[in-house]
């Protein structure tokens, strides 16, 4: 039976922008035995080939192919549901392409959709024309609620907190699409084309990785390498299957795989 992997980026291959020291090596363990992967990222923003040429800076060397955006899983969403529509569109680069990819029209006026992405040219203009599509019966799309860092200087709000003021004005909930929705999860895994039982899940955050995992029956395995803490393990309902410091110090094969 092939196994493969759905693979987080930012906390379990680099930190910002310098790679945690083994994942080079363990990507390169993947390439050599042929195990399907892809790396699996909720950030909007970036197009698959910039996504490559961030890991290419740092010896890590893959193909578009082996990148899976939020933003590929909105547009493929919306594409589903109501095919050659019209958007209107707070969020930049990747999600642009993908939308544009998917037979989507961006507009400025009567959009089918408002989605919101990653982005740091938001206006408040902007945005209270975003809240008087949805009150004209346009729907909210996020490709993604992650939160902002709370960090002082940190130049991107977070989609939860654009979202949650466009909620407040309008009174409608934002349909999510990244992780953990189980859309991106489900998605990602055909994107390898894998089935359910032959995908483990390697990420940093209890709440997005973890929980999109365990929600669609994926193995999963934490690493604490980026945002989680081992300490943080009781402050949830669920548990990984798998917990590694580093993905460095990941073996093949996995213990379920047989």
């Amino acid at each position: 039976m092939t196994k493969g992997f759905l693979i987080d980026q930012d906390g379990v291959i680099y930190v910002e922008d310098q790679m945690i020291p083994g994942a080079d090596v363990f990507i390169k363990t993947l390439q050599e035995q042929n195990i399907p992967f892809t790396f699996m990222t909720n950030n909007s923003q970036r197009s698959p080939l910039d996504a490559v040429r961030k890991l290419d800076k740092m010896g890590i060397h893959v193909e578009e192919k082996n990148i899976y955006t939020s933003a590929m899983a909105t547009a493929h969403f919306m594409r589903q549901q109501y095919p050659n529509g019209t958007a209107y569109v707070l969020g930049e680069g990747g999600l642009i392409s993908s939308l544009h990819e998917n037979g989507f029209t961006l507009v400025q006026n009567d959009p089918d959709f408002v989605v919101v992405g990653e982005g740091i040219n938001f206006t408040l203009e902007m945005v209270k024309k975003a809240i008087d599509f949805i009150l004209g019966g346009a729907k909210l799309i996020a490709t993604n609620l992650d939160p902002s860092p709370r960090k002082s200087g940190w130049n991107n709000l977070g989609i939860a907190a654009i979202v949650s003021m466009i909620e407040s004005a309008t009174g409608k909930t934002a349909f999510s699409v990244g992780k953990p929705s189980p859309v991106m999860m489900r998605l990602a895994r055909k994107h390898i084309g894998l089935a359910t039982d032959e995908v483990s899940v390697i990420g940093d955050t209890l709440a997005t990785d973890i929980q999109g995992g365990i929600q669609v029956g994926y193995n999963t395995i934490l690493t604490l390498s980026g945002m989680s803490r081992k300490e943080q393990l009781n402050d949830f309902p669920f548990k990984p299957d798998m917990v590694i410091d580093s993905i460095a110090d990941l073996k093949l094969p996995l213990p379920w795989w047989k």
